[in-house]
């Protein structure tokens, strides 16, 4: 396939695949993903795949800059989209309450609609993992219906709470750990994320899957929650 392979630094290299977030590209990502990883093998540093593009940053000291690009088109020549349904799907359990998800009444006055129709909604798809960031374990995962599109927050909060479920734009994700943070929240889960991603076994990786599934107070504090009430943004 054809693709754009730009510098951003002396030893990493952005491969570009599109140029717009689409479902379709993920098993195109998935595959690029795996083939790079074979064809750098211990010569490769760091491998980092996103909704269009992936960074890849090598060896310079045993890779000259002319045989990266030369392997990266060689893998590109040959490349099969992978199946995406091979990935793992994750059932995330969610409390979604006012208390803790305090943007649910922004999100369906956007919509219009009540906010247990939100909650039908978010949780009504299955979500890929598209990429890793921001946090460890922080997965950007997509794509949200239209009707619960809603932009980031003009000003974000200083404090977001561990397990924190959010929307911005098409997009969904769970704050692993307490941070800073300007996405709408809707409510809280308490998947151990940041845990895993400490462990260096990341839970959610690109192309795995991600549904939603509303639980009661009672459900998210057996699961040991915290009930601690976010703020609502200003």
């Amino acid at each position: 396939m054809s693709a754009q392979i730009e510098l951003t630094a002396m030893d990493v290299l952005m491969v570009r695949l599109f140029d717009a977030i689409d479902e379709a590209n993920m098993g195109w990502i998935v595959a690029a993903d795996r083939a790079l990883r074979d064809a750098f093998g211990a010569e490769l540093i760091d491998l980092v795949p996103s909704y269009t593009t992936l960074m890849l940053h090598y060896d310079a000291l045993r890779v000259s800059h002319d045989e990266a690009i030369g392997r990266i088109r060689r893998v590109l020549e040959r490349l099969e989209p992978a199946d995406t349904e091979l990935g793992q799907c994750h059932e995330v359990p969610v409390w979604y309450d006012l208390s803790v998800g305090p943007e649910l009444t922004r999100v369906a006055e956007r919509a219009g609609i009540a906010v247990d129709e939100v909650v039908r909604r978010h949780c009504g798809r299955d979500y890929y993992v598209f990429a890793l960031g921001f946090a460890p374990g922080y997965s950007f995962m997509g794509l949200v219906e239209e009707g619960l599109a809603t932009p980031r927050l003009k000003t974000p909060r200083r404090r977001v709470a561990a397990g924190s479920v959010g929307v911005a734009d098409r997009q969904t994700a769970i704050y692993p750990l307490t941070s800073p943070g300007g996405w709408n929240i809707l409510g809280r889960t308490a998947f151990p994320l940041f845990e895993h991603a400490r462990r260096g076994e990341p839970l959610l990786r690109p192309g795995d899957r991600v549904r939603f599934k509303s639980i009661s107070r009672e459900e998210f504090v057996q699961q040991g929650g915290d009930t601690t009430a976010l703020e609502s943004a200003s």
